[in-house]
Order: structure tokens, then sequence, then C-alpha cells
């Protein structure tokens, strides 16, 4: 029976990943390990020496307890983690998605928009689509929701959530007339899980995206809002980010979270039999 292993930066993700695993492999144990200040110390300062040891010393500790897998469930540090020469495979939590917004992006007009609650995964995150779109004409586009995070640290996941679904429904909408805004989306189920102790962010920032470099050596694109736009995909770069998906299923475009997939992988990677599952 494999163990896979997953290192978080807030307890709320613990039960996201326990209930995944055991709907995706039934037969798989998971083992968690949480720390929330690897996320205000790489926020504070980087992600320099110290933070990169005790990403290591994390892992280490899944593998002896033992994961064949562990999975950095934090966006803003998977990228790291996933270089570690650790004694088992380490997977970035997003990279799955990556690859499939890519791919979606590329059979279609080619535009990511990638939204994001807090500032510190919007460079990894595009960093790592840029890296699966190779020489694809693929166009990046970020759309940051930053005043969304203050909800998710004091604990309103409902709320949070909700921010999150209506500032992509404004940045997926076809024609814009008006500033993207990230007024609230209907209702999500309420829960009860503690948000991150990590530092609140700074004072919330607009939420009408900012245009980042493409991927291809197209022009990069104007933010939505004003003007007719459109998206292939919209990526929703952080893992908690995911109980928008429900809320958006009507919309025309694919949106794609983390969680669900990047489970799968590791379920795959695991050699755990009988998934028939995205590896």
């Amino acid at each position: 029976m494999p163990i896979i292993g997953f290192l978080h930066t807030a307890e709320v993700h613990v039960a996201t990943f326990r209930d995944l695993l055991a709907d995706l492999a039934p037969g798989a144990a998971d083992v968690h390990a949480v720390d929330e200040t690897l996320l205000a110390d790489a926020r504070a300062h980087g992600v320099g020496a110290d933070v990169r040891a005790r990403l290591a010393a994390h892992v280490q500790a899944l593998a002896d307890a033992g994961a064949r897998v562990v999975v950095c469930t934090c966006s803003t540090l998977s990228g790291h983690a996933e270089t570690l020469a650790a004694a088992v495979p380490v997977l970035r939590v997003d990279r799955p998605m990556a690859q499939a917004a890519v791919a979606a992006a590329a059979a279609g007009g080619g535009r990511v928009a990638v939204v994001a609650a807090l500032a510190s995964t919007l460079a990894p995150t595009t960093a790592l689509l840029r890296e699966c779109a190779g020489d694809a004409a693929v166009e990046l586009v970020e759309a940051p929701c930053l005043d969304a995070w203050p909800l998710f640290e004091s604990g309103d996941i409902d709320g949070y959530v909700r921010r999150i679904a209506g500032h992509v429904r404004a940045v997926a909408a076809p024609v814009s007339s008006a500033p993207v805004s990230s007024a609230p989306a209907p209702s999500a189920p309420a829960s009860s899980a503690p948000a991150s102790s990590a530092p609140a962010s700074s004072a919330p920032a607009s939420s009408a995206p900012a245009s980042s470099a493409p991927a291809s050596s197209a022009p990069a694109s104007s933010a939505p809002g004003g003007s007719a736009v459109g998206f292939d995909v919209v990526v929703l770069a952080q893992a908690s980010m995911a109980p928008a998906v429900d809320l958006l299923r009507d919309l025309p475009v694919p949106v794609l979270s983390s969680p669900r997939a990047a489970v799968a992988r590791a379920v795959a990677v695991a050699g755990s039999p009988g998934t028939g599952v995205y590896g």
C-alpha cells in the first residue's frame, strides 16, 4: 500500500488532499507535514538557504514516515521543493495543472489568465507556465486578486472563495466595459477549517489584471477591462482557490486548479495500482 506525503503551509489543506487521495486511490495512505512559517518567511525574506533547508528537513521526515513521493502544496515554494536532492520524488503541486493549461491554450487562441491571491505566487506560476509552453505560442496574462488573501487569513474561507470566483468571472468575460472587479460570486459551501497564520499581506492591490510577458514572442496583451478580450483557459495559481471551480462551471472556458491533478500525478508516481488517473 503506497504512502503519499504532503507538505503544506496551511492546516486547511490537510483535509483537502486527504479527501482527494481517498477518492483517487482508496488503497493509498497519506502522511502530512504543516509548517505555516515557511510561507511567512518566504514572503518576508525570499526563499533563501534557511527556507530550503527546512523544506528539505520536512521532505526527509515524510520519507522517513514511509512516503514514496511527496507533494509540496504551496505554489510559492513548490518550485524550490521539486529541485531538492531528496530520498523520494518531490512534486510541485501546480506542474500537472500548468501542463494541462498550456495544452488547452495551445489548442485554442493561446491566451492564459493566471489568477493568484498572493503576489509571491505569480512569478513562480508564470515561470512554470512558460517552461511548460516551450516554443508554443501561448500568452500569459497575470490577473492578481490580492484583496482576497486577507479573507483566507482571517478564516473566512467562504468569502475568500466567492471573491476569487467573482474575480474570475470578470477576468474571463469575453467583453468587458468596466474594470475587472472581485465582487463576490454565489455562495460557496462554508468551511470551518483554519486559515494560515502567516502575516497578513500588505494593503490590497487592485484586482485588475496586470499583463505579463508572454511565453511566446508575441507582444504582451493589455489587461482586461474596457476592450474585447478573452482567454482560452484560466489558471487558479493556489491550491486554496480550488473550491472556486465549483462556482464557475458555467463559464465557457476551462478554469483549472492544482490539487486533484497533483494528487493523481503523485499516485501515478508512487505506482498505486488501478488508478487510471492523470500520470
